[in-house]
């Protein structure tokens, strides 16, 4: 295999953004602990070949760490790897670096995956991807919108996101990459910054495709990653992992949080925006956690339905200047002026959520059900929000006096007076 600090040297010195296709090894490893994690058909099974794709390859380390990763586990497992990557300078990395190891390196291919799949039709017993995010996918709207019209039969039956940004493509292309669970099914492990957890109001592209992955029961867990642990970023991240698998499972119908914020070393140097690592240990007790599946102050379980919620809007009736209701054929008039919109927990029933938080404030206020749209979004930050308690005033009132007393005689030193 090449060097992957070769290769991260490369990506550093040949790309707009330092190291954009290289994804640090922990961080890889991490994933594919999780991918892999208690499937017993490719960790004791005997000459067992498996399948995984990536749809943004790169110079394919993702791909080489999760064959490794296997084989150290089993050696009489094959995983035979197919990726797509756009930049030639990496694709070209990447497939010498499957020919070095005896892979098939004609799995490997060059081209746009928004705009031109070269794996259309084809499925996958692994997806595993860091995808570029933030991106702009103007030149494969034509294409992309194209496919769109083919609904499910095409990738992004589920919707589009805004053109300013392409990783929920990418999404969509992985979820359409999955085998039928009657084949096997699919696991996923995607990257992503925060934007799919909540971009998006209800009835969006962004909302549409969390409403699909939710109500098709598909999202396993997301683990929210340390910052500063890439080379080219240092926002928050967030793992993905998606599954067909969970019926009949204890993570049926469930959503495992992960915050692993804080689980990270620093680094003695830094290496662009790379500022800290996770260890070796952080490594296996995210892993454990999650396989635990079990809630505690970094371990939270939900619903599906507990990210859905209904937008309703909430009309006030029109008026003239005498106060009296404007009616036309009969019926009150909305004043748009007026127009408000609440969103309401799915788990909640609409009829007594408006009598309790409307009603009260509004006693003319009605819901026009026509305009009601079911939203998704996973406001993750908010799940673990820790509520910290404004120091006494009196505690920095006397922190402030004391500031002023040194800093009076720091003044008359200086001054000697």
């Amino acid at each position: 295999m090449i060097d992957p600090e070769i290769i991260r040297r490369f990506s550093e010195s040949h790309n707009e953004d330092a190291g954009q296709h290289y994804t640090p090894r922990e961080v890889i490893q991490l994933m594919v602990n999780i991918l892999f994690y208690d499937d017993n058909d490719i960790l004791s099974g005997n000459n067992v070949a498996k399948t995984i794709y990536d749809p943004a390859c790169g110079t394919g380390g993702m791909l080489s760490v999760a064959e490794e990763y296997l084989h150290s586990l089993n050696a009489s497992t094959e995983l035979v790897s197919f990726g797509q990557e756009i930049n030639d300078q990496t694709f070209a990395i990447c497939k010498a670096d499957m020919l070095i190891k005896g892979n098939n390196a004609d799995y490997i291919k060059d081209g746009n995956t928004l705009s031109d799949d070269q794996f259309a039709g084809s499925t996958f017993d692994y997806i595993l991807s860091n995808p570029p995010f933030g991106r702009e996918w103007k030149n494969e709207k034509a294409k992309v919108e194209e496919e769109a019209k083919l609904g499910f039969g095409g990738r992004f039956g589920a919707g589009l996101p805004a053109t300013s940004d392409g990783q929920m493509l990418f999404l969509m292309t992985a979820i359409s990459k999955m085998k039928d669970i009657d084949k096997g099914g699919s696991r996923i492990a995607i990257i992503h910054n925060g934007s799919p957890l909540f971009t998006g109001d209800a009835g969006s592209g962004p909302s549409e495709i969390r409403r699909y992955i939710l109500e098709n029961d598909l999202l396993e867990a997301i683990i929210a990653l340390p910052n500063d642990i890439f080379y080219n970023t240092g926002i928050a991240t967030y793992i993905w992992v998606l599954s067909n698998k969970k019926a009949g499972t204890v993570r049926e119908g469930k959503v495992q949080l992960i915050n692993a914020n804080e689980m990270f070393v620093k680094r003695r140097k830094a290496l662009g925006n790379k500022r800290n690592d996770i260890s070796k240990e952080d490594i296996a007790e995210i892993t454990k956690i999650y396989g635990d599946f079990k809630e505690s102050e970094i371990s939270q379980i939900y619903d599906d339905e507990d990210f859905g919620y209904t937008k309703i809007t909430v009309e006030r009736p029109l008026r003239d200047e005498e106060g009296n209701l404007v009616l036309k054929k009969g019926k009150k008039q909305p004043d748009t002026s007026l127009r408000d919109t609440e969103n309401v927990p799915l788990k909640e029933d609409i009829k007594e959520y408006f009598e309790r938080e409307v009603l009260p404030f509004a006693p003319d206020a009605w819901v026009d059900e026509k305009k009601s749209k079911v939203g998704y979004e996973i406001p993750f930050t908010r799940y673990f929000y820790k509520y910290e308690a404004p120091r006494p005033s009196a505690e920095i009132m006397a922190e402030i006096m004391d500031l002023e007393t040194e800093l009076s005689g720091s003044l008359e030193e200086v001054f000697d007076l």
